[in-house]
């Protein structure tokens, strides 16, 4: 989709979309020794091995940390330290190695509290699904684990065909007895498919906070201080299938603690054809300030480590890190 706002700049080599150009790190023999590890020694010794993983990223991965720093002081109010450098990465790392376990049915290890459930369950209650618009902070696959625990409904990911093939590698490593359902976006069929899941009552998850590419459509929010621009893709997919629009966030809270929050965005569903553009634009809006909320609250829990506010450099490759999904 190309965007409505002429006077939007295309992105330069180093901004914005360039964050999926970047060199995968790690292969599908370390994803499956990390996920044999994992799963046979336990998560306090996988626990111990992330420290290292972290170190090494605090280390020598300069540029993600020139980018983490701008983003740390603008969540926290003030100049962070490496101790909040190195938290930073350790709950990136802690997010993938949870999802080892939440993958393998192993959501008994971990505490999970939940805000919004009543609103989540009377927009189920329609008797048609929601579209859940995420973004690279925390993990989506709590979500999908509560989803299916607490409220007896499938979360289908919506993803695009490069996030589609990391899943698949992480799929491969670990050989989960349930894996998750993803439908390709951008196919042919994607809307009919998505459509039809809805319809029979699944939750459809997007991840809302990053352009795919320079020519997605996207529109200018303030989000922590600046101007950042956020796509429109995702929530005119909600429109589109006239459904609810919901944000979820599932926040790592150290330990084995996660806070699952739900936030109605819009309902599509009562939206007229002609007040759409206009619903969708508010609604992205309401995405970012509840975005931004998550962000200083949990500060520890923001997984873009390239130049998202477009200030001119060359992103990093930290997020592309092995077992990542945070892209889809």
């Amino acid at each position: 989709m190309r965007s409505t706002h002429p006077a939007a700049p295309r992105l330069a080599a180093g901004t914005d979309a360039a964050w999926r150009q970047q060199p995968e790190r790690g292969s599908g023999l370390l994803l499956r020794w990390m996920a044999f590890v994992s799963l046979r020694l336990g998560r306090p010794f996988g626990r111990i091995i992330l420290r290292v993983i972290a170190g090494y990223y605090f280390l020598f991965a300069p540029r993600a940390r020139r980018f983490m720093r701008r983003y740390l002081r603008r969540a926290l109010g003030r100049e962070p330290r490496a101790g909040d450098r190195f938290q930073h990465i350790l709950s990136f790392a802690t997010s993938i190695h949870d999802r080892v376990y939440l993958l393998a049915g192993r959501s008994e290890l971990f505490e999970v509290t939940v805000h919004g459930e009543p609103q989540m369950r009377a927009v189920l209650a329609r008797g048609r699904g929601a579209v859940l618009l995420g973004a690279h902070v925390g993990s989506f696959e709590i979500v999908r684990i509560v989803g299916s625990r607490r409220a007896g409904v499938n979360v289908t990911m919506a993803m695009y065909p490069d996030n589609a093939r990391k899943l698949n590698a992480m799929l491969q490593a670990i050989a989960p007895p349930h894996p998750p359902e993803f439908i390709g976006v951008g196919q042919l069929d994607s809307m009919l498919r998505l459509r039809e899941r809805l319809d029979q009552g699944a939750l459809i998850g997007m991840l809302a906070d990053r352009r795919f590419d320079e020519d997605e459509a996207s529109i200018p929010v303030t989000f922590l201080g600046a101007t950042a621009r956020f796509p429109l893709g995702p929530m005119r997919i909600a429109a589109a299938l006239r459904a609810p629009a919901v944000f979820i966030c599932g926040l790592y809270q150290g330990g084995n603690r996660y806070h699952l929050i739900f936030e109605p965005l819009e309902d599509f569903s009562a939206i007229e054809r002609s007040g759409r553009t206009a619903a969708i634009e508010s609604a992205v809006r309401r995405y970012v300030e509840l975005l931004e909320r998550c962000c200083r609250s949990d500060p520890y829990n923001w997984y873009n480590f390239y130049d998202f506010w477009e200030e001119g450099e060359r992103p990093s490759a930290l997020h592309s890190a092995p077992g990542s999904n945070r892209s889809a």
